[in-house]
């Protein structure tokens, strides 16, 4: 679909084209402890300040979670409160908040293999979406159902790093996942027909070894191919008795990190500096472009970090790499740092990934902020580059 064919109902919706995303998880960690980053970071206490650090990135969009574990502490019965806060002083402050409604957590009596789980999600989803437009009837609303299923569909299902605790599951826990993500859409159409949705999954490279034999080159196929398994689910191509349609394809959001591309089997990853590259790492804009070639509709690159002192080098490539995908055309509107705000491992929440915009000040509690001053010139340069590339995206449409 070349971009002057895009019909009204995908216009971007989006205030700007640098996000900031405020890490939400809610899960539980490999060692059945829940963690709750929200609170933990500090974004919760310094949420006015949080959003004022903003202005001179000129980022306006943010994304947040509702973090369904603290919402539903008992079926059917929410608990808006923190939910409104956060609303009230974006709203008081011109932040677009793009909303995750499941992000890792889901309540404790409840897993993707739970058959109330749907039914559960679902209402979650008509309840939040009343919420919402009983305060703000005329907003554009976004919200991003469940975060990542491909990832948490491994996580939980065969890596046993989260509920339900599962190996040999993956399948059976992205289904489980992606039935709630597809009665939840539905839900929540039903109630505001205009929504917009925001799919947010990893966008990967996955290779055969070197020396490879003709299964490995198969099987590496098959499963770089698997990671579109859920996206596919909910546009009705595969799975269509989850009820997925074509219509549910709105925004696709791709989360795309330094380790995101590897050998088949996590042999090892692909590294992306080095001066002479390995063939088979593929540049980002082309993973990029792939998926807006599978499902021709508007992307964006919803998550992107790098931790420690590569921080700078990686958002200028990432800059480099956005401009080159909007030169070609294709409606890129936007990428988010995630996080925006340094954050600690899920399992051993002593070790901080320095991965944000603004790294944690740890003798303070809750932890201060101190900007990450090479990777802040590094981003204004990145966002230089990709401005500079946007005159070709807009003289095209």
């Amino acid at each position: 679909m070349p971009l002057t064919t895009i019909p009204d109902s995908f216009a971007n919706p989006f205030k700007s084209f640098w996000w900031a995303g405020f890490e939400c998880t809610d899960q539980l960690n490999c060692f059945g402890n829940r963690v709750d980053f929200l609170p933990l970071t500090g974004h919760l206490q310094f949420l006015r300040d949080d959003y004022q650090r903003l202005g001179p990135f000129n980022i306006r969009t943010v994304r947040e979670g509702i973090r369904w574990s603290q919402v539903e502490r008992t079926a059917y019965q929410y608990d808006w409160s923190v939910v409104e806060a956060m609303m009230t002083e974006g709203h008081r402050q011109g932040i677009q908040q793009v909303w995750d409604l499941c992000h890792f957590g889901y309540p404790d009596d409840l897993t993707p293999l739970h058959p109330m789980f749907a039914r559960r999600f679902a209402h979650l989803c008509r309840a939040f979406v009343r919420f919402y437009r009983d305060r703000y009837p005329d907003d554009i609303l976004i919200v991003t159902p469940i975060n990542e299923v491909s990832f948490m569909s491994w996580l939980g299902g065969d890596a046993c790093g989260t509920s339900p605790y599962c190996t040999k599951q993956g399948w059976e826990v992205k289904v489980g996942l992606m039935r709630a993500y597809i009665e939840g859409v539905a839900a929540m159409r039903e109630i505001d027909p205009g929504i917009r949705i925001l799919t947010t999954e990893p966008l990967v490279q996955i290779v055969p070894p070197l020396q490879a034999t003709e299964q490995q080159i198969i099987d590496a196929a098959i499963a770089d191919d698997n990671q579109f398994q859920s996206v596919d689910m909910l546009a009705g191509r595969l799975t269509p008795e989850l009820g997925g349609s074509p219509d549910y394809l709105d925004i696709l959001g791709f989360n795309y990190y330094y380790n995101n591309q590897w050998v088949l089997g996590f042999l090892d990853f692909l590294p992306w500096a080095d001066a002479v590259p390995d063939p088979r790492w593929v540049e980002p804009r082309r993973l990029l472009m792939k998926a807006y070639r599978r499902y021709q509709r508007p992307i964006v690159l919803t998550e992107t970090s790098h931790p420690g002192i590569d921080r700078p080098h990686w958002i200028e490539m990432i800059g480099r790499e956005c401009a080159a995908v909007i030169e070609a055309g294709v409606p890129l509107w936007g990428a988010c740092l995630y996080p925006i705000i340094d954050r600690p491992d899920w399992d051993h929440l002593d070790h901080w990934h320095h991965s944000g915009l603004w790294d944690a000040d740890l003798t303070t509690v809750p932890p201060g902020r101190v900007l990450a001053e090479p990777y802040a010139d590094a981003l204004l340069r990145a966002q230089a580059t990709v401005a500079a590339a946007q005159p070709a995206l807009i003289n095209t449409v």
